[in-house]
């Protein structure tokens, strides 16, 4: 199938919830960015600083200029000069040293960079991002930096658990976002993005069933 008879089939899925579409492109080449975008995506997201920024500037002007791009990849603070004011939203902040980093270099480019907070709430070892009892220190030592705005949470749910769990820890997720009064909840991929919105995720990571099926 097409990327737009995918994204058709998604669409009547997500169509009664206020939600942004996020079209990982990460494994997908320029065509597939270009289809997706031609189908009418505007929000793309990749996770690898210096190749996704190589990527994107080989798309044509059009597409590039129209479009969001999310950084979702855990991002090291050596490659934080080539992400900041090249994508518009990082999912993937989960210490208060690297977003110390993405401030500063924020302030060097005159900008204010959109950042999520990655947490971990599944504590799987094998993952990034921060247990929830520690996002009252984080969030209050970052509302004294200048350039970023925190937009809300970023969470990355295991892969093989029941639906039941599946529902713990994106209502979880939600209970974090409204206790913080924060705007964006990013969660849900492929495999769970439904039950990521009957739980409040405003935001939906998807590759695979975009681009394979």
């Amino acid at each position: 199938m097409s990327v737009r008879e995918n994204l058709n089939r998604i669409l009547k899925d997500i169509e009664n919830y206020d939600t942004t579409l996020i079209a990982v492109t990460k494994y997908y080449d320029i065509e597939k960015m270009i289809e997706a975008f031609n189908a009418g995506l505007r929000n793309f997201a990749e996770s690898k600083a210096i190749e996704s920024i190589e990527k994107i500037s080989k798309i044509d002007d059009t597409t590039r200029n129209q479009s969001v791009y999310h950084f979702i990849g855990h991002l090291q603070t050596n490659k934080v000069k080539y992400v900041v004011g090249n994508f518009d939203y990082i999912h993937s902040v989960d210490s208060l040293k690297l977003a110390q980093c993405i401030d500063l270099e924020a302030q060097k480019k005159g900008i204010i960079q959109k950042i999520l907070i990655q947490v971990n709430n599944a504590n799987e070892e094998q993952k990034f991002g921060i247990e929830p009892k520690e996002l009252d220190n984080l969030i209050n030592e970052m509302a004294k930096l200048k350039s970023i705005e925190l937009k809300g949470l970023m969470n990355i749910a295991p892969y093989c658990v029941q639906e039941n769990e599946l529902r713990k820890l994106f209502s979880e997720m939600r209970e974090l976002k409204e206790r913080y009064g924060l705007q964006e909840l990013s969660m849900g991929m492929s495999n769970d993005y439904k039950i990521a919105l009957e739980c409040g995720a405003t935001m939906i990571r998807l590759g695979r069933i975009l681009f394979e099926n």
